[in-house]
């Protein structure tokens, strides 16, 4: 198992505490797969335990003993038949990411960062975030007794996030500044090895992610959805997700690949700007903004990765509004009974609006990604519902509440 740069091809040990290549070239986690391939078959993971480490032949960690880990992963895939039938589509299932321990799928990731930081005998780590990065650090940090530092912009991050990073006994930094501005500062403390940065530009994080896919086939019984759609922040987790199905496929568990389709929103989009253009290099938003507090990030680190997934995968991009973000929320919710934040409903806002624009078929199987619990951003909900009827503690007048329908 190697780290190797996605441009030059340069390799790095895991020992080499690098986040990038000295080319500037993103790493991404390689193993020998024929070795892989002698060891796994779908039989062997029946017989396991469910969950991130379930797929262990497939991770970073060579010393079981040093697995920091909340029981995270096993998240239900829920087939979706009153939005099908709303929607006119033929199947459609959505990976609620939001029953993760901390409430988001970013607990994938850091079970197998903050491990392989333990297995190196690293004492602090640390992240910018928009909200769920800095709750799941915190988390498994505790877990692990390490000394955690989060940065945030000042403002920008919804309570429940915050709260959870406070909570968990993080130092909590808020800046006066955007995720992009955060996100420089811990790059160079790291640089400095002050901490041991765990945001999606290193690669092992990014390992825990790709889990999701594994999860889809098993519950597809290794039959491979047509689309898998995604919310896209900082960029990880879609190019993530689609290297899980391509190793499956390259071992030989699955026989197809998905389409994966990337959401943004509107005001916070370059990666779909770069898709449109049909470029590999992003133009930078300075100043993102949107509802969707998860993807507010204007500079995503993991850009190019996932434009290579979209683009190699014959995939799709595009960005919704937030009125069109807050509708599929409710849709979801009122539909399904599965309350999300609005981050996380912009990939059924991409898949109405696809749909809608006809490059989804209606007859393909599609997996919608929700990537954080509706109660990570409590605030937005409360303001987009309707409110509670207030009424005296009379029977007659509930009755008569009742009888309006």
């Amino acid at each position: 198992m190697l780290q190797r740069c996605i441009e030059c091809g340069k390799t790095y040990k895991k020992e080499d505490i690098v986040y990038t290549c000295e080319c500037g070239g993103l790493l991404e986690v390689v193993y020998d797969y024929e070795e892989i391939k002698e060891k796994i078959s779908k039989e062997t993971f029946k017989k396991r335990e469910p969950g991130v480490w379930r797929y262990i032949e497939f991770l970073p960690i060579e010393d079981m003993s040093k697995i920091i880990s909340l029981q995270e992963g096993n998240t239900p895939l829920y087939r979706c038949k009153n939005l099908e039938k709303e929607l006119n589509v033929k199947e459609l299932y959505v990976k609620n990411e939001g029953a993760n321990p901390t409430g988001s799928f970013k607990d994938r990731g850091m079970t197998v960062g903050v491990s392989v930081a333990n297995e190196l005998n690293i004492k602090s780590v640390g992240c910018a975030s928009t909200g769920n990065t800095s709750a799941s650090l915190a988390a498994y940090s505790a877990k692990a007794n390490m000394k955690c530092i989060v940065l945030l912009p000042e403002g920008k991050v919804a309570l429940g996030k915050l709260a959870q990073a406070m909570f968990y006994g993080a130092k909590v930094i808020q800046i006066r500044g955007n995720f992009d501005d955060a996100l420089e500062i811990v790059k160079k403390l790291a640089d400095e090895r002050l901490i041991y940065l765990l945001n999606s530009v290193n690669p092992f994080r990014l390992e825990g992610q790709k889990t999701i896919a594994f999860e889809i086939c098993e519950r597809l019984n290794y039959n491979v959805p047509d689309r898998v759609i995604v919310p896209v922040g900082n960029a990880g987790n879609i190019s993530a997700i689609w290297k899980g199905f391509k190793e499956f496929y390259i071992t030989g568990l699955i026989d197809e690949l998905p389409k994966m389709t990337g959401i943004q929103a509107e005001g916070a989009k370059p990666i779909v700007e770069a898709f449109k253009k049909k470029k590999l290099e992003i133009e930078p938003y300075k100043n993102p903004e949107t509802v969707a507090t998860a993807i507010r990030i204007g500079n995503p680190v993991n850009a190019k990765k996932a434009l290579k997934a979209i683009y190699d995968s014959n995939g799709y991009a595009e960005a919704v509004s937030d009125r069109e973000i807050i509708e599929a929320q409710k849709l979801l919710a009122r539909k399904e009974g599965i309350f999300v934040e609005p981050a996380s409903a912009s990939s059924i806002a991409g898949l109405k609006k696809l749909l809608e624009e006809g490059v989804i078929d209606r007859d393909e199987r599609i997996v919608c990604i929700t990537t954080g619990h509706g109660l990570k951003d409590p605030d937005i909900a409360i303001r987009e519902s309707e409110e509670p009827i207030k009424v005296e503690a009379d029977l007659e007048k509930i009755k008569s509440l009742l009888m309006e329908g």
